[in-house]
C-alpha cells in the first residue's frame, strides 16, 4: 500500500491556495492523534517559555507543526528543516504569503545539521524512525539546544498488543528504517547523547489505535484502490469522524501502560 504518493497528492491539492493549506493543517490536527499529543505538549511548554524564543522543527514535512508553533506567539522565530526541496519551496511561499516572516524553511540533513546553542525548543515529530543513524541526529540536536532547552519527540513504540496495528504501520510508513522504540531504550539513547532530564510516556492506546484504523488506515487503503475516493472522502469523514473524535479525546485523557506511540521530553 503506497502511503507517500497519497500524502504528496493531498499536499499538492491543498497547497493550491493559502486558504486550502490552512484547511489542510486543521484537518491534520483533527484527524491525526499524534497531533493531539504534540500540540498538548507544545502548549504546555509555551506557557513557561521566555519572550524571545528560537524553535526548530526537525523534519518538518508539510509544516503542520511549524504552523501551529507560529501561532503560539507572533514573535517567536522558527526554523523548519526537511530534505525535500518542494516542501521547502512551498513552505517558504506559504508563510511569506500569510505574513509570518519569522518562519524559515531550509533544506537540510539532520545527520549533518547542527547550530550550536541556537534553539530553546526542538521538535522531532515522527522522524527518528526514518533515520538509520539516529544517535548522530540526537547528538546534533543536543548541541543545537541552548542550556535548559527541550527536545520534544513523537515517535512509534515497538510495543503494541494489536498485530494489525504493527502491520498497518509497516505498510503506511514505508520510509521507516525501524518499527519503533522500546521506551527504556530511547531514554537511554537520549542520555547517551548528553540530555540530562528525560521523560517518556506511551501514546496511542487501544482507543487511539482504533481511531487510527478508521481515520487514517482505511482512507489510505481506499485511496490506493481508486482516486475516486477523493470525492467521497469528505462524506466518509462526516460519518466517521465524530466517533474518532471521541476515541482521540479519551485516548489523550488516560495514561497508557503500553501503546503504539511514545511522547518523550528531554532537556539539555
Amino acid at each position: 500500500m503506497r502511503h507517500d504518493p497519497i500524502k504528496n497528492d493531498l499536499g499538492a491539492f491543498f497547497s493550491r491556495s493559502t486558504f486550502l493549506r490552512r484547511v489542510f493543517y486543521h484537518l491534520l490536527d483533527l484527524v491525526l492523534l499524534r497531533a493531539w499529543y504534540v500540540r498538548f505538549e507544545l502548549r504546555r511548554w509555551a506557557k513557561k517559555a521566555p519572550e524571545k524564543v528560537h524553535m526548530l522543527d526537525a523534519g518538518a514535512g508539510f509544516g503542520q507543526y511549524t504552523y501551529f508553533m507560529s501561532r503560539l506567539h507572533k514573535d517567536w522565530n522558527i526554523l523548519a528543516i526537511d530534505n525535500k526541496e518542494f516542501i521547502i519551496s512551498d513552505g517558504n511561499i506559504f508563510f511569506r504569503k500569510i505574513g509570518k516572516d519569522q518562519v524559515l524553511f531550509r533544506i537540510g540533513d539532520l545527520r549533518e545539521f547542527c547550530e550550536k546553542d541556537a534553539f530553546d525548543l526542538v521538535l522531532a515529530a515522527d522522524i527518528l524512525v526514518q533515520v538509520e543513524d539516529d544517535d548522530r541526529v540526537l547528538r546534533n540536536i543536543h548541541a543545537s539546544l541552548k542550556e535548559g532547552g527541550m527536545l520534544l519527540v513523537s515517535t512509534l513504540s515497538d510495543k503494541t498488543e494489536m498485530k494489525w496495528v504493527r502491520k498497518s504501520q509497516r505498510l503506511t510508513d514505508e520510509a521507516n528504517v525501524r518499527d519503533g522504540y522500546d521506551i527504556d531504550h530511547i531514554q537511554e539513547k537520549l542520555r547517551n547523547a548528553g540530555f540530562s532530564r528525560v521523560r517518556a510516556r506511551y501514546s496511542y492506546g487501544k482507543l487511539g489505535m482504533l481511531s487510527g484504523l478508521f481515520s487514517v488506515t482505511i482512507p489510505i487503503f481506499l485511496l490506493n484502490l481508486t482516486k475516486a475516493f477523493f470525492v467521497i472522502l469528505p462524506f466518509y469523514y462526516l460519518v466517521v469522524y465524530p466517533f474518532c473524535f471521541v476515541l482521540n479525546l479519551l485516548d489523550t485523557r488516560v495514561p497508557h501502560r503500553s501503546g503504539a506511540g511514545l511522547i518523550v521530553k528531554a532537556y539539555k
